[in-house]
Parts: C-alpha cells; sequence; structure tokens
C-alpha cells in the first residue's frame, strides 16, 4: 500500500498545479480504506488483530478487548477491514474472514456450517448456546486472560470455576444476542432496554448522522472500552467476590459433622457470606444434593447466633426445613418456654430464620427442627 503512495506524495512535493491535485485525489481514492488504530496508542507494536469494519456489535467489540488482555495483543493493533489482501496479513481475526480455525487463529462463526457451542468444543461443559466471535475468543483464551488478570498462577480448579461462571454470567448472554437465540420459548412480557447488548448499539451512529470509517473506527474503541469494563467488573466480582464466598461455603460443607453428627448443619463465618447461590451447585459436585437443611452463623451486630434454611432453589421462598412450626412468631422467654431451650430470640413467622443468645442453643433449635420434621412430616 505504501509504494501506491509514495508517488502520490512526490507529487505533491514537486507540484501544486490543479492537475496534479486531482492526481492525488484520484490515487487517495482508488486504495482500499483500512482502519488501524492500535489499541493502546503505542504504534511500535507489530501485531494485527483483524475485524470487519462498518457497524459494530458487542460480540467483536469483546473479543478484540479481550485478546487485548493477552501479553501477545497488549499492543496490538485493530484493523478493520472487509479486504481479503488486508486481512490475511493480520495475526488474528475475529468475527470476519468465513473461517473458525484455531491452528490458524482464524475466529468467526458467521459461516452456514458452524454451529459450535461450548459443549461441543468441550462436552465437560453444558453450555448449549451457539458461539458468537466473543464465545470463540473466549473458549480458546479465557483461561489464560483469567490467570492473567487476577494474578492466579497453578490453581487450574480456581481458574475453570471463575471459567464457567464468567461465561454463564457475561459472555454466554453476548454469544446468545449475537445469534439471535431467544431467552425464552415465548414471547416475554417486556424488554430489558438497558443491557450490554444495548448499550454497545447506541455507540453506532444513527441513520440521521455521518456513519464514516473513522467515526466507526473511533466508536468501535469506545465498544471496546465498554465492553471492557463490563468484563472486568465481572471477571473482579466472580475472582474476589463470588469465588471466595464459593470456598468458604465448601469448606463448611466438607467440616458439617463437627457442627452436628447429622451433617444437615453448616456454620458459617459470617451472614454476610452469600451461602445460598453455592451450596446447590457443590452438595451437588459432592453428590449431597438435599443434605444441607440449615446454615448458622454469629450475627454480632446484634449479639446473638441466628440460623436460615436451606431454600428448595437458590431463589425459592420455600424450605428444605423449616424451623419448628410451633415457634413461629414467637419471641424471648416465650419461645425459650415454648422450645424447652433457653436463651431464644425469635422464630420469624415463616419459620425460615430465628436466633439464640448462644451457638449451642441455636444447633439445639436446628435439631429439634429436623426431628420435627421427620416424625410429622411436611407440617410447613
Amino acid at each position: 500500500m505504501y509504494h501506491q503512495i509514495l508517488p502520490v506524495i512526490r507529487c505533491l512535493f514537486h507540484s501544486q498545479s490543479y492537475r496534479s491535485l486531482l492526481t492525488i485525489k484520484r490515487s487517495l481514492s482508488s486504495l482500499p480504506f483500512v482502519n488501524m488504530t492500535n489499541s493502546n496508542n503505542n504504534h511500535g507494536s507489530t501485531k494485527q488483530i483483524g475485524t470487519h469494519d462498518g457497524i459494530f456489535h458487542t460480540d467483536d467489540a469483546m473479543a478484540c478487548y479481550m485478546l487485548t488482555r493477552l501479553p501477545e495483543y497488549r499492543n496490538a493493533t485493530i484493523v478493520r477491514s472487509r479486504d481479503s489482501s488486508v486481512l490475511d496479513k493480520c495475526d488474528i481475526l475475529v468475527d470476519v474472514g468465513s473461517v473458525y480455525d484455531h491452528s490458524k487463529k482464524r475466529y468467526d462463526h458467521h459461516q452456514r456450517e458452524f454451529e459450535h457451542t461450548m459443549n461441543t468444543l468441550d462436552p465437560k461443559k453444558n453450555f448449549k448456546i451457539k458461539l458468537s466471535s466473543a464465545g470463540l475468543i473466549y473458549f480458546h483464551y479465557g483461561r489464560q486472560i483469567i490467570s492473567e488478570m487476577l494474578d492466579i498462577i497453578d490453581n487450574k480448579e480456581q481458574v475453570e470455576i471463575i471459567f464457567d461462571r464468567l461465561y454463564e454470567s457475561l459472555i454466554q448472554e453476548v454469544d446468545g444476542i449475537d445469534n439471535g437465540v431467544e431467552m425464552f420459548d415465548e414471547e416475554p412480557r417486556y424488554r430489558i432496554n438497558t443491557h450490554l447488548d444495548d448499550r454497545v448499539r447506541r455507540l453506532v451512529p444513527p441513520w440521521t448522522e455521518p456513519q464514516t470509517d473513522e467515526i466507526l473506527l473511533d466508536r468501535f474503541h469506545e465498544a471496546m472500552k465498554l465492553t471492557g469494563r463490563e468484563f472486568e467488573y465481572r471477571l473482579n466480582f466472580i475472582g474476589k467476590v463470588w469465588h471466595p464466598a464459593r470456598m468458604i461455603v465448601e469448606t463448611a460443607i466438607n467440616n458439617r459433622e463437627k457442627v452436628h453428627s447429622s451433617g444437615e448443619i453448616i456454620e458459617l463465618p459470617s451472614g454476610g457470606v452469600p451461602w445460598k447461590e453455592h451450596i446447590f451447585s457443590i452438595e451437588k459436585e459432592k453428590d449431597l444434593e438435599g443434605l444441607i437443611k440449615f446454615a448458622i452463623f454469629e450475627n454480632s451486630a446484634r449479639k446473638y447466633w441466628q440460623i436460615v434454611g436451606t431454600p428448595f432453589t437458590p431463589k425459592s421462598f420455600h424450605l428444605r426445613v423449616p424451623l419448628h412450626h410451633e415457634w413461629r412468631g414467637l419471641r424471648d422467654e416465650q419461645l425459650s418456654e415454648k422450645s424447652g431451650i433457653p436463651g431464644c430470640v425469635f422464630v420469624h413467622t415463616s419459620g425460615f430464620t430465628g436466633a439464640n443468645a448462644t451457638r449451642e442453643g441455636l444447633i439445639e433449635m436446628a435439631v429439634k427442627s429436623l426431628k420435627a420434621d421427620k416424625s410429622q412430616g411436611d407440617w410447613n
């Protein structure tokens, strides 16, 4: 391309005539326009990430962002074009080229024969939404990106747990929307118009405004930043909040028989740990589904010990075993007298939670509730 521009530049320096200016105009207009900018404004980079030009979407913006988090592409140039002679020179292609070939670093999903999901690429994964370019990049490079961004060294199990959770909570959504996969079999009662894909779409200039290559390139970089912020937020939350909570719950399940011989009660270090979200998956992994009935913890703010029943599902109000039906709505001395357990503070009217002044008293409340459930059946 540069050898085509050089004669034009020479013409500019040697003539100021109108004819020369026309020559310049014609020569430049005959050249293919290629959107090329460095993702980190470092023009010393030699790596090139290629994607399509024109209107962009969430998947190509996020795919390019994810690649720039790898050391190999951290200072890469983003090339937006549909010209195969230009794209062939790129080190890696996403969302363009009609080829999916990991060995050649080509990651398009638009070809008719493409039907890959996480499950088809890795049968151990149960995710069955057709992949977009974001999903392809995440499948092949996501674990490395997670390790780099969270500084996880030599802990493949932790990386794999975070990998699955991040796909489920973010990338799968991008894949589904880009491939036109509806969330529901029936028409939803309302639509959400503030999700990530809508925010990316708002960066594309509307039909009433200019859509030049330069403008679209600038907006594409804004889209990369937007999807990047979402990716970083989700990854940091999962890695630094969600996963530590999971480890606490797993430890509590492993130590359950130290709380009570039944193994149906777990003890948590505090009530703030989001344990309900994790208990079901950990029970399934350990072949203990349905075992845990109660979680107990010290409520230091209230200066008592608290118990919470395990629901049937994370969002359910129905409990595996609620606290004793005869105690519900009672408090303090009346509750202690009725239960025969000293130090009782309260039991909620629904039986989902209660409290006692001591750990021992709280465990006794749990054990009596378990016995009542087993002897009387479903009295909820």
